[in-house]
């Protein structure tokens, strides 16, 4: 919880308008709209039949339309596993912030 109180926290603090829809992140497009991007960029691992997650979506949305220094994604674990099993998402939702790649 503790990413998600600094998340929340951040965007309170942060004021700007961003026309831009949440990233639907996939194993093809995950080097360019993540390891590559110049912002920071806050994953959302999350499933369609995970009740937590359904009560994240509606924040992680509210977090992107908010502010303008994060780019929010999301990943459907059931359609990236790899991409789940290779940053160890044992759990959803499960919020990974990447900074340069990393």
């Amino acid at each position: 919880m503790g990413l998600v109180r600094f998340a929340i926290t951040y965007i309170s603090e942060t004021k700007g308008e961003k026309n831009m829809a949440v990233v639907k992140i996939s194993k093809d497009n995950f080097e360019s709209e993540v390891m590559n991007a110049e912002k920071p960029v806050l994953i959302d691992f999350w499933a369609e039949w995970c009740g937590p997650c359904k009560m994240m979506g509606p924040v992680i949305d509210e977090v992107e339309q908010m502010q303008s220094e994060v780019i929010v994604g999301k990943i459907n674990v059931d359609e990236q596993p790899e991409l789940a099993m290779k940053y160890n998402v044992m759990s959803i939702p499960t919020l990974i912030l990447f900074k340069n790649g990393e």
